[in-house]
């Protein structure tokens, strides 16, 4: 009988062990916890339709906001590279027009990402050179946008169209994506006819590039009024940190609340943040002008992301796509209620 006591000693160690596993398991869970802190990166432009969280960042309201959470920034020129970032988990959040948020739904079966906020409307303009006053002038003509299936070149490609100007059709016109200084250049140098472009660089290409006004986008939307910025989020992250995630919002609503109540110390951040990622500051004739075409606001205006959605499937950028799910507005809401705002609600 002298084996048997062996057999309950091992028993016992194996009991034990399984304990001490499952108690280590507790722990991990509980340091992985939604409600602790953690790394937030956060991508965004240094764009004026972008003035939220670039005045905002260099206010600090983003690091005081998120508090016990470590924030990590990164900079894009446009959509389409912020979701391949996303996608492949190097970000967590970020500022996008609406048709890379679009193309990022769909691509993902409606699984990789939702709209949990507003930032930005307006700002956005196709400018082209003093001879061209009409859309026909455009007939074989180059036109720039930021990048192939962002917001603008979604928006240039259906006015193209409407106009009997679609791309790659007799006399039709040519669309190029590149990025936003490089227009400027190429617009200079007389390489291109036109861009729709985004603030501040549409201002720029009149000041600077002697262009002219041909469509302001808000003329194409009831009330003047759709997205051109707002804020998404990848739905793991909201998942495992929906206090992480309150805490961005916070955020964003502060820094709205900041640059609708003092324009002019907010031109002057939002230009130091330009200043710091791309070497160059923008002019104050520039940041004026540009900063009157813009409104902030937390409301994602749902209607018109829909609208962009028929847009890009007629362009044939992007296949029908349904859109149920994409907004998860509820944590804004309680965010806009605790500050004496009213809720918005998706439509």
């Amino acid at each position: 009988m002298p084996a048997l006591p062996r057999h309950r000693h091992l028993a016992a160690l194996v009991a034990l062990v399984l304990i001490l596993i499952l108690a280590a398991c507790g722990q991990d869970s509980a340091t992985t916890s939604a409600d602790g802190p953690t790394t937030l990166r956060l991508g965004y432009f240094p764009n004026l339709t972008h003035a939220t969280p670039v005045a905002g960042i260099e206010k600090g309201i983003y690091a005081d906001k998120l508090g016990p959470d470590k924030l990590v920034l990164q900079t894009f020129n446009a959509g389409p590279a912020a979701v391949e970032a996303l996608f492949a988990e190097g970000l967590d959040a970020a500022y996008l027009g609406p048709n890379p948020a679009i193309n990022a739904f769909s691509k993902s079966n409606g699984e990789a990402v939702r709209i949990i906020s507003g930032a930005t409307s307006g700002g956005a303009f196709l400018v082209v050179k003093p001879t061209v006053g009409q859309p026909a002038d455009l007939k074989g003509k180059k036109i720039a946008s930021p990048q192939l299936g962002g917001t603008q070149d979604v928006a240039l490609r259906v006015w193209l169209d409407e106009h009997g100007l679609k791309p790659d059709r007799p006399g039709g016109a040519t669309v190029l994506p590149q990025e936003n200084a490089q227009t400027l250049e190429t617009f200079k140098a007389g390489d291109i006819d036109g861009a729709w472009v985004p603030e501040p660089w549409a201002t720029r290409l009149v000041q600077e590039g002697g262009g002219t006004v041909l469509v302001d986008e808000r003329t194409r939307w009831p009330d003047g009024r759709f997205v051109t910025t707002h804020l998404i989020v990848r739905t793991k992250f909201l998942r495992k940190h929906p206090a992480t995630v309150k805490r961005l919002l916070e955020a964003q609503v502060a820094a709205n609340d900041f640059v609708n109540a003092d324009a002019a110390e907010a031109q002057r951040l939002a230009n130091q943040g330009i200043e710091r990622i791309t070497g160059k500051k923008l002019s104050d004739a520039v940041l004026t002008e540009a900063w009157r075409n813009l409104t902030f606001t937390n409301d994602p205006i749902p209607s018109s992301l829909t609208k962009s959605a028929r847009d890009a499937a007629r362009v044939g950028l992007l296949k029908k796509v349904d859109l149920t799910g994409i907004y998860e507005l509820s944590t804004l809401d309680e965010v806009l209620k605790a500050a004496g705002q009213q809720p918005v609600a998706a439509s």
